[in-house]
């Protein structure tokens, strides 16, 4: 079965890890095993999740766990990470210990919304394998008000973007800049 890993997958990303985990064995790496339990209470099929109870800005945990986790279910088809700033060494991590599967593989990279695109995309090294999305996080305007997305908007929104496979996917809107909440 292929394998997906999914870096925050029990926060707002925990329906992605869901939706994920009807075609593959899905390596949800989150801190709270509360969060964890309760995601693998809400899949159809438990073993479909593996958790990786690691906090990702210990880089050396970090890497040991994805090593692990490759071991287990062998390489990543596909990659969903959310990452806060200061821990600029996932996506590396990731991309290194991921770089044996020649076949290619997708990356879909989930950014806030005052991420210059451009920039992550000239500071993004990844294997010749790897197909890098990126998924840019904005907010909605509605009645004439600004609102940040809620968490199953991010998810139907990165599940979205899977999907459709885009190089670059917006969910909401960066504009008018000034009406963000």
């Amino acid at each position: 079965m292929k394998h997906a890993l999914v870096v925050g997958g029990t926060g707002m990303l925990a329906d992605v890890s869901l939706f994920l985990s009807d075609g593959y064995n899905v390596s949800v790496v989150a801190r709270n095993e509360a969060r964890m339990d309760e995601l693998i209470k809400r899949v159809n099929r438990s073993a479909a999740i593996t958790p990786a109870l690691v906090n990702y800005r210990d880089e050396d945990s970090f890497r040991a766990q994805i090593q692990q986790l490759i071991k287990k279910n062998g390489p990543f088809d596909i990659v969903v990470v959310w990452i806060h700033s200061g821990a600029e060494h996932v996506l590396p991590i990731i991309a290194e210990e991921n770089k044996l599967y020649e076949q290619p593989w997708r990356l879909f990279h989930i950014l806030g919304s005052s991420t210059n695109l451009q920039e992550v995309i000239n500071q993004v090294n990844v294997p010749n394998s790897c197909l890098y999305r990126q998924v840019q996080l904005g907010f909605i305007i509605e009645y004439n008000r600004s609102r940040w997305l809620t968490h199953q908007e991010i998810s139907a929104g990165v599940i979205k973007a899977i999907t459709q496979d885009r190089p670059v996917h917006m969910i909401g809107t960066v504009e008018p800049w000034d009406k963000r909440p």
